[in-house]
């Protein structure tokens, strides 16, 4: 049997999908969770073969529930806005479904679920997120701490320093890791707010207390934090046009 997961905080949408899978009797809905907190909970404790996942919900959108998961799962979305990132999803999500769902797309969207079931790969999906996720200008970020999951608004962080795979969010409460690139956040974050300032951090830009120049064409940044960040002589010219120096 194949195990489904739906997320959808619209109750009539899980009742459509729940009916439409009826039909197959190779098919079991596992859960159905109203919200990306839950799903992401019934995900790490079930691992379905494949959930059907809203994009625009409360609390925590489908793609910051992705982003928290160890292991991407098999995706169909759905979704009520027929936006242009939507579409690069056919490549390597398994589909996307605009709401309201119709029964003949239905059908097509899970026949290539059970076609591509055994060449489905999670990293393939995982790189389809983070590309269409580069699309949007973050507003917040969404890690995961210990066994809770943190919603941190982009006004609360300081500066980002990259830290092997991943990226140290330094913030007023604290630290926390996320399993990201660099370069996507400095695609992501809004680029008046945030610049990057060496190949190590990227810095906000109302954080910064002093610039000193350091040797060989590098400088050095004081936040108000009182920490202190390198500054390359690229990432000061990038710098200097942001903020006019």
């Amino acid at each position: 049997m194949i195990k489904i997961i739906v997320i959808d905080d619209e109750p009539l949408a899980r009742m459509v999908i729940s009916e439409y899978l009826q039909q197959h009797h190779d098919v079991e809905i596992v859960a159905e969770c109203g919200d990306g907190f839950e799903g992401a909970k019934m995900i790490q404790q079930i691992r379905p073969d494949l959930i059907f996942l809203d994009i625009q919900m409360p609390k925590l959108t489908g793609f910051e529930m992705l982003e928290i998961l160890d292991e991407m799962p098999n995706v169909i979305f759905t979704t009520a806005f027929d936006e242009f990132a939507i579409k690069a999803f056919e490549k390597n999500a398994i589909d996307y479904l605009l709401k309201p769902i119709n029964r003949d797309r239905f059908e097509q969207a899970l026949t290539k679920f059970k076609n591509r079931h055994l060449g489905q790969t999670p990293k393939e999906t995982s790189a389809k997120i983070d590309a269409v996720r580069d699309e949007e200008t973050l507003e917040r970020i969404v890690v995961k701490n210990g066994s809770q999951i943190k919603i941190i608004p982009v006004q609360h962080v300081v500066y980002l320093e990259a830290y092997d795979d991943y990226v140290k969010i330094h913030t007023k409460d604290g630290m926390f890791l996320k399993n990201k690139t660099m370069s996507s956040f400095e695609r992501q974050l809004d680029s008046k707010q945030f610049v990057r300032v060496h190949r190590s951090f990227i810095a906000k830009v109302d954080q910064l207390a002093k610039i000193e120049p350091m040797e060989k064409e590098s400088y050095i940044a004081t936040l108000l934090t009182g920490e202190k960040i390198n500054i390359s002589k690229s990432g000061y010219a990038r710098l200097k046009q942001v903020i006019g120096l």
